[in-house]
């Protein structure tokens, strides 16, 4: 982007910001009346911590826990997620439960600075004043580390207020979660979990050129992940109107079930926060998925057969044959749960070959849980095959067992080979 450029941008952005800083409705606050923190309010804010899975992004691997120090790679640079802990000087114990809410509904740190939207505010705007304040009494009595948050490293003009500002007015709009009197408390209770303390949308969302997420769960590449979230609401992806409910909450409270088994992040989301939930609220989880309104998903389109895929097939089929059969099976119906299913595999046609493909250069491990307590695992391949043979393997199992999905090219896998796992 030359010079010119970037200060045109620079102007209008700064435009966008006045025009914010006069049109942006008054910041929504919501009083807390003063109670005695008791053991029982702890203890809830604890599980609320759990729901909104924070030690995900607040915990370093290796590190204390709610220290921060994780960073968060984003299309226009890295995020560091701060220090959550009572330390006075470097985390939030000179903040206050108003200061607390502020952040989680309004997006707004304590000195008033706007927060950059990796920190899901777009959903915990609905968190309740009350969750809000039971979050923040268990967050102060976590042991206080002393450790400086990281600085951003985000390039210009994404690294301004200025910026955030002009940002907000066009996609943040604080709220507070609203129940549906025509529908259930069970199914209200599950919409507040997965669209607000859950952020379910952060992931299983797509994004617009500015990082603005459309909240209706139809799936979306996760950028500082390399994954894609399936979406929740089309049956060619992973659409669960067809699903039981019961298996449902066996996916989302174990990280298997007889319909699938969940890896990559989602296994981690299972492991740190899921698994953890009581069965009522799992439960209320599922009931409100399965009603979300369908939506048709992406077109396949035919996969033209060509001399040179039939050749890509044969070598997919020779490896399925040396390294996947033993497990999955000729027919590829596999063992569910132990072994999933390959044939009829959503995850396997999606338009998008990026999990299959990390899948098989660094394996698959469904969660550790209480309910999977000895989870069966897939082995790394990236040290046995190399990209074209991840392509013609993959391009195999997508191309079989009635699977249809495009070919994958080698360059694709390279793109994933050195892609963090963490």
């Amino acid at each position: 982007m030359t010079r010119k450029l970037l200060w045109a941008l620079a102007a209008i952005i700064g435009l966008l910001a006045a025009w914010a800083a006069i049109a942006w409705p008054r910041e929504q606050f919501i009083a807390s009346t003063p109670a005695a923190v008791t053991d029982a309010t702890i203890a809830r804010g604890a599980y609320l911590a759990r729901a909104g899975d924070c030690m995900a992004c607040h915990t370093a691997r290796g590190g204390a826990a709610y220290a921060g120090g994780r960073s968060l790679q984003t299309p226009f640079g890295s995020i560091a997620a701060p220090n959550i802990t009572p330390d006075r000087d470097t985390g939030i114990g000179a903040w206050t439960a108003d200061d607390f809410w502020r952040a989680l509904h309004n997006g707004k740190s304590r000195d008033g600075r706007l927060l950059y939207p990796a920190f899901p505010y777009t959903n915990y705007t609905k968190v309740t004043r009350p969750d809000a304040d039971a979050l923040f009494a268990f967050l102060k009595t976590v042991p206080a580390v002393r450790q400086a948050s990281a600085g951003h490293q985000l390039r210009f003009p994404y690294n301004t207020q200025a910026a955030l500002a002009a940002w907000r007015l066009l996609y943040f709009k604080p709220a507070v979660f609203a129940a549906d009197p025509a529908r259930s408390v069970q199914w209200n209770r599950g919409a507040y979990l997965v669209d607000g303390l859950g952020h379910c949308s952060a992931c299983h969302s797509s994004r617009n050129a500015a990082g603005a997420g459309d909240a209706t769960l139809g799936g979306g590449l996760i950028p500082a992940l390399n994954w894609y979230a399936p979406s929740l609401t089309a049956d060619t992806e992973a659409g669960l109107g067809s699903w039981a409910v019961p298996d449902i909450v066996d996916l989302l409270h174990t990280g298997v079930s007889q319909r699938a088994t969940v890896f990559g992040p989602m296994a981690e989301v299972v492991a740190r926060s899921l698994q953890h939930l009581d069965a009522r609220d799992i439960t209320a989880m599922a009931v409100y998925l399965k009603t979300l309104p369908a939506t048709p998903g992406e077109k396949k389109r035919p996969v033209e057969q060509t001399a040179e895929l039939a050749q890509v097939l044969e070598q997919g089929k020779q490896l399925y044959g040396t390294h996947c059969i033993d497990c999955h099976g000729a027919d590829g119906k596999g063992h569910a749960p132990h072994y999933p299913p390959l044939a009829g595999n959503r995850a396997l046609s999606m338009a998008s070959a990026v999990n299959p493909i990390r899948i098989v250069l660094n394996g698959g491990f469904a969660p550790g849980t209480a309910g999977n307590p000895r989870p069966y695992g897939m082995p790394p391949y990236s040290h046995v095959l190399n990209d074209t043979e991840v392509a013609a393997l993959v391009t195999f199992l997508r191309n079989s067992w009635g699977n249809q999905a495009a070919p994958v090219a080698a360059r694709e896998v390279n793109k994933y080979r050195g892609a963090p796992t963490d």
